[in-house]
């Protein structure tokens, strides 16, 4: 009797603690890289720095993403590795991507004015903890200063 009322409580317990992962919340981009130009596509990579606003650590798993400026796409970014994220912390991704050239150039003449660029990205991620893992879409659109000069 005593083993099933203490299984049920800690089922209760573990049901009330556990909640769904919030998506990571962008922060800032660096040691952006250009590896390898050509007029069609290019090589570059970055680092791209987020927070983690679980009140929990949990594990990424992987993460697949369209990228977009100006509203036109430019590439696909994913990473598939695990890598575990500390509670309400910063952490930064390694992105290396092949971007197309054709849809930048589209947006060239429109830098050259406005200095700003609308950066878009549209994807999931795959996070968990104790080796459940759920999907959590993100949507990230934000304005970004272009120095060319």
């Amino acid at each position: 009797m005593f083993k099933s009322l203490s299984f049920l409580v800690v089922l209760v317990l573990l049901l009330v603690s556990c909640s769904k992962p919030q998506g990571f919340e962008y922060r800032d981009l660096k040691n952006f890289k250009v590896n390898n130009w050509g007029f069609d596509r290019s090589n570059i990579s970055m680092d791209l720095v987020y927070f983690n606003p679980n009140s929990f650590g949990v594990d990424l798993k992987k993460v697949d993403c369209d990228i977009y400026l100006d509203n036109n796409f430019v590439g696909k970014f994913s990473l598939d590795t695990i890598m575990h994220i500390s509670r309400n912390s910063e952490f930064s991704l390694p992105a290396n991507m092949e971007v197309d050239m054709r849809n930048i150039f589209k947006n060239s003449v429109n830098m050259l004015f406005s200095r700003e660029v609308l950066v878009g990205a549209k994807g999931s991620t795959r996070v968990g903890k104790g080796g459940i893992f759920v999907n959590v879409p993100f949507n990230y659109e934000g304005r970004h200063k272009v120095d060319l000069f």
